[in-house]
């Protein structure tokens, strides 16, 4: 598999979930299955089930945490020197050309994009037109309700 770019901060989430997984979680879904087996019969036994059902789906969420940490290529945006250019993980303040307003967006990984946040995927069709941009640029994204105009008004590393 390839490297996925991930910055300082999502990388930590990624840690802060699974440590929760396998600390708190895991423990209480365990208990759980012990006490649902007390209750005799596991055939007919839906706390079982259920218990083993939710054990199942810590147990897959862990392995793929366990999976993304491996293969993420930790980016500290505080160390790039990329001269004023967008890259991945630089915070964007844009002015949308149609409509006059400014929107701020961090171009961040697949697992951190959170659009109400103002976190953009790095393989969103706006932050592909703004990487490789800087300011003074403008940028035409090609969004579902068509081509957009974004002048880049700041760019950061933080």
């Amino acid at each position: 598999m390839s490297k996925v770019p991930v910055t300082v901060r999502g990388a930590e989430k990624l840690r802060e979930e699974l440590n929760e997984l396998k600390t708190i979680a895991r423990p209480r879904a365990i208990k759980a299955i012990a006490e649902a087996r007390e209750h005799g019969d596991l055939k007919e036994n839906a706390e079982y089930h259920a218990a083993r059902e939710q054990q199942g789906f810590i147990e897959g969420r862990i392995r793929e945490l366990e999976g993304k940490l491996s293969n993420a290529q930790i980016i500290d945006v505080t160390t790039l020197n990329a001269g004023g250019k967008v890259v991945f993980g630089a915070t964007v303040e844009v002015e949308d050309l149609d409509s006059g307003e400014q929107h701020c967006y961090q171009i961040v990984g697949e697992d951190e994009a959170d659009v109400k946040q103002g976190m953009l995927s790095v393989s969103s069709p706006m932050a592909r037109a703004l990487i490789g941009k800087q300011e003074g640029d403008v940028a035409v994204a090609q969004t579902p309700r068509g081509g957009r105009e974004l002048e880049i008004i700041e760019v950061r590393y933080v």
